[in-house]
C-alpha cells in the first residue's frame, strides 16, 4: 500500500498538472480547508482555481521539486508553468510563459487531507505576465 505522502502527491499532481480534480477531491476530507493569503478556501474553491488555471494557461504543468513527510504534517515546493493564453483573474490572454514557485503545508489524519496552507508571491506571476514590473524603481524624495 502506498504511504500517505505517495498517495497525496500522487492525487496532487493528478489534479494540478492533469486538470484530473477529482483525484485531488477524492483524498480531501469533509471539513477540509485551504488556506492562502486570499483567506480560507474548501475543496470547491480549490477545484475551481484548478480547472481556471487549466484554462487560462496552454500546457500548464505543476511540478513538484521536493516533498517531505512528518507525522501527519506534508511540504510540497511546487514549480507550475505555463503559457498565458486565456484570461485569467481579469487579465487578458499575454502570450507569455509564466512560472511561479510556492510551497504548499498539508495536514493529514486517518488518510484524508484535512487542511492545506499555500504560500506563494502573486508578484512572481504578474512579473512574469508584464503585468507588473518589479524592477528598480527607487523612491524619490
Amino acid at each position: 500500500m502506498a504511504s500517505i505522502l505517495e498517495r497525496i502527491t500522487s492525487a496532487w499532481t493528478e489534479a494540478w498538472s492533469k486538470g484530473n480534480t477529482a483525484a485531488f477531491a477524492d483524498l480531501v476530507s469533509e471539513d477540509y480547508v485551504r488556506y492562502s493569503k486570499t483567506g480560507e478556501e474548501r475543496i470547491d474553491d480549490l477545484l475551481n482555481q484548478i480547472t481556471e488555471s487549466h484554462q487560462a494557461f496552454s500546457d500548464f504543468n505543476m511540478e513538484i521539486l521536493r516533498a517531505i513527510e512528518d507525522d501527519n504534517l506534508a511540504a510540497i515546493h511546487w514549480r507550475s508553468t505555463g503559457v498565458h493564453t486565456g484570461e485569467f483573474m481579469g487579465v487578458p490572454p499575454t502570450g507569455r510563459t509564466v512560472t511561479v514557485t510556492g510551497a504548499t503545508f498539508i495536514s493529514h489524519c486517518d488518510g484524508r487531507v484535512t487542511e492545506e496552507s499555500v504560500v506563494w508571491d502573486p508578484r512572481e506571476m504578474l512579473s512574469a505576465m508584464s503585468i507588473w514590473h518589479l524592477g528598480d524603481q527607487r523612491i524619490k524624495k
